[in-house]
């Protein structure tokens, strides 16, 4: 309710009190709290003798934010970016660092170490005109603050931009087997048409790393994909089992050929040395076949026969030599029974004449075993 309401009486605040009694009292409080004296004016709203200077604190306050202004510690991550009167002057670097104040010189901190990650999808038509939705993650560091404050607009939006581009062109240039199933060249590929851009951009961006996370066909065609790459691993399962056979069976067969080579070989020369040797055997029994027909005759008969007995069982008794012998080509089993037909040798048998330049057979021996 108002003061000077009608129907309230005379209720005036300020009856019976002087205002410049008041703010005399207000002022020398303020002289007061800033060090100044409390000394009465020469009148109402006169100057009061030895008044509050306000100078030297004006001086002290600019002085602090002087110093304060001029001084810019950098940590280890961090650079910054120092403009002149609006131009590009320098990077300071970490540390301490001085510089002039504003407005004369201004700092843009930014943080050049930190990586930062990028990731996103985008549907791409390969070469053999199949769609692909695929995923990419880019790591990014700021290496360049200049040109990442003022190169272009929004560096980390061109990044974007610019990675899809470089997947989209990676992409497109290859098949669908390879995006599935082979993504390392793509993402070399990829990661360097990126750093190309960016710089032709002037981001001051520098990719750290690129990678292709993940590429499958769109929903709609999932099913027969997947039936695809079910088909894909069944064939190279079973070319690897058919590789596992095949490197456990070929060792094998070289083996069993090679050890029959070696056989074989070792027929043919134990075969051309026996032929050699009784080559040569046969040529010394017919030199001294030559000198002595008649010793040389009766004695490859008696070796013959001596042979011949060695290797069979016989009988031999009565007074007209009678010799059994075993029917067939093995041997009788001591004290088996024998069914032999009986030969009978008449007291003496002379060999048959040869001729003096008869050679002899080449089943005939040389004298003293040769």
């Amino acid at each position: 309710m108002a003061w000077n309401q009608p129907g309230k009486g005379n209720q005036d605040p300020w009856k019976g009190k002087d205002p410049g009694n008041e703010v005399d009292a207000f002022v020398n409080r303020l002289k007061g709290m800033f060090g100044g004296g409390s000394g009465g004016g020469s009148g109402r709203g006169g100057p009061a003798a030895g008044g509050f200077n306000p100078v030297p604190w004006v001086i002290g306050l600019v002085g602090i934010w002087l110093v304060f202004n001029s001084f810019k510690l950098m940590d280890e991550r961090q650079r910054g970016v120092v403009l002149r009167f609006g131009e590009f002057n320098r990077i300071m670097t970490p540390g301490p660092n001085f510089k002039w104040p504003w407005p004369i010189e201004t700092v843009t901190i930014v943080d050049a170490t930190q990586v930062v990650e990028l990731s996103d999808q985008v549907r791409v038509l390969t070469q053999d005109e199949n769609l692909i939705d695929i995923k990419f993650n880019a790591q990014y560091r700021r290496d360049d603050p200049r040109l990442f404050l003022y190169g272009s607009v929004n560096p980390e939006q061109t990044l974007r931009d610019a990675a899809e581009s470089a997947v989209r062109e990676v992409v497109g240039r290859s098949t669908m087997d390879t995006v599935l199933f082979d993504r390392a060249a793509l993402v070399i590929a990829s990661q360097e048409r990126l750093q190309e851009s960016l710089n032709f951009y002037q981001t001051g961006l520098t990719v750290v790393n690129f990678n292709l996370q993940d590429a499958r066909p769109p929903e709609e065609v999932k099913e027969a994909f997947d039936d695809a790459i079910s088909a894909r691993e069944d064939k190279n399962r079973i070319e690897n089992e058919a590789r596992a056979y095949a490197s456990k069976v070929l060792p094998e067969a070289r083996g069993v050929a090679a050890r029959l080579r070696t056989e074989a070989e070792g027929y043919r020369v134990a075969t051309i040395a026996r032929a050699e040797g009784d080559a040569e055997r046969f040529s010394l029994l017919a030199a001294e076949y030559r000198q002595a027909p008649e010793v040389t005759r009766k004695r490859l008969y008696l070796e013959t026969m001596q042979q011949v007995m060695a290797s069979n069982q016989k009988v031999v008794g009565g007074s007209d030599n009678i010799l059994y012998l075993p029917i067939g080509g093995t041997p009788a089993r001591a004290g088996a029974p024998m069914e032999a037909p009986v030969v009978r040798l008449p007291a003496t048998q002379a060999a048959p004449a040869a001729p003096e330049d008869a050679a002899p057979t080449r089943n005939e021996r040389r004298p003293g075993g040769r």
